[in-house]
């Protein structure tokens, strides 16, 4: 028997038994799409916050205290400044605040008290009106820059500059806002004031968090080395106390996780496969039991063991084939819809195809149908022509 007729004969099996043929296939389906959509988001993921962290820029270094005791004087800074490679140093300290302009009102608002670098050593975009400058630090003036969506909710659709909120209690002047969706979307919410302002916040100006910018993304490793080595030798804290960490040095930790999170992600949508592939040999034993006469017959007119062992073989992998195909459309699918929604919602795509797993969903499919088809064909093969004949 030909091979493409033995594929006709085991479409028209299929065709026969169109509701047994559509429960087998469906664990296989459920097993690719499930691979597919949760590898997928696993992938998404860890793209978004990619781009975010890539977005920060390579020459970026983020230095973080947290013994609880040791901090670092805003006097201090400039000392860092005196060491190589390094262009400038954004301060930072994060306080929660009252919020409140009329009566619109936000409770316990976590507020950054930072200096007139953060806007560049960060990356983000002012929309309107000035930066903080170094007059603000020096005098506390008490300047305000607003996100986007702070200005919304604060101000609806009137121009904020030049405009006062209130920060607990103090009336603070809007001197700029940041551009709607600048590098990262936390830009949108983030309220800015001068470090010096702190004094007024319950705070004061020592820090235990800086951003560091590299003059060079080749230097960043080298800086980072220095800075840990400066503050060692002058704050008298051990590197358990603090760390220095690089976007580099971030990226690959990322890139380490993702992998993993795909792999366990894989491995758990791959049970399914398993429970497809048995679901395949169930039923590919059920039809050499209905068709033993069947069977028999091709036997006594001459078939070889070899031509019903390929017949079943390929009905099983056209079954699982098909299931395969149905489950990576179904996967690409569910995915594309996951897209579609967040992206209504407001969001950014958390689902983002492998075709590396699309080509393995497929090869898997491939492999469940000669694997778990093995069996069955060999046992169908191995009939006595007498007993097949028996057989009512």
């Amino acid at each position: 028997m030909s091979l493409l007729l033995t594929i006709k004969l085991a479409l028209s099996n299929i065709r026969t038994n169109k509701l047994r043929s559509g429960l087998t296939m469906l664990g296989l389906i459920i097993g690719i799409a499930s691979v597919i959509i949760l590898v997928g988001i696993g992938k998404g993921a860890t793209e978004s916050v990619t781009n975010e962290i890539s977005g920060l820029g390579a020459d970026l270094l983020t230095v973080y205290i947290y013994d609880g005791q040791t901090t670092i004087p805003y006097s201090d800074l400039d000392d860092f400044l005196r060491l190589p490679n390094i262009d400038a140093i954004a301060p930072y300290k994060s306080l929660s605040a009252s919020v409140s302009r009329g009566n619109a009102k936000l409770e316990y608002f976590s507020l950054l008290a930072t200096n007139q670098n953060y806007l560049d050593v960060m990356g983000y975009n002012l929309g309107e009106g000035r930066p903080l400058s170094e007059i603000d630090i020096e005098n506390s003036t008490k300047a305000v820059i607003i996100g986007n969506s702070i200005a919304e909710k604060l101000f609806n659709l009137t121009d904020p500059l030049g405009k006062t909120i209130k920060i607990n209690g103090d009336d603070y002047t809007v001197v700029g806002t940041l551009a709607a969706g600048s590098s990262m979307s936390e830009a949108d919410n983030m309220l800015l004031v001068p470090l010096t302002t702190a004094k007024y916040l319950g705070s004061n100006t020592a820090v235990s968090e800086l951003y560091i910018k590299a003059d060079n993304a080749e230097n960043v490793d080298g800086t980072a080395e220095k800075v840990k080595s400066y503050m060692e030798a002058n704050y008298n804290i051990d590197t358990d106390s603090f760390d220095v960490y690089t976007n580099t040095g971030i990226l690959e930790s990322m890139k380490e996780v993702s992998a993993q999170l795909s792999l366990l992600l894989g491995g758990i949508a791959g049970i399914s496969l398993i429970v497809g592939g048995i679901g395949i040999m169930n039923v590919m034993l059920v039809s050499v039991t209905e068709r033993t006469r069947e069977i028999g017959i091709r036997k006594s007119l001459g078939a070889k063991r070899r031509d019903i062992s390929k017949q079943f073989l390929i009905e099983s992998l056209v079954l699982s084939l098909l299931g395969g195909i149905i489950g990576i459309l179904t996967g690409i699918g569910c995915g594309t819809l996951i897209n579609t929604v967040v992206a209504y919602l407001g969001y950014s795509n958390i689902f983002a195809l492998s075709p590396g797993v699309v080509v393995l969903s497929f090869s898997v499919s491939a492999a469940v149908g000669l694997i778990f088809g093995s069996f069955p064909s060999y046992r169908a093969a191995c009939l006595r022509p007498i007993d097949a004949l028996k057989q009512e």
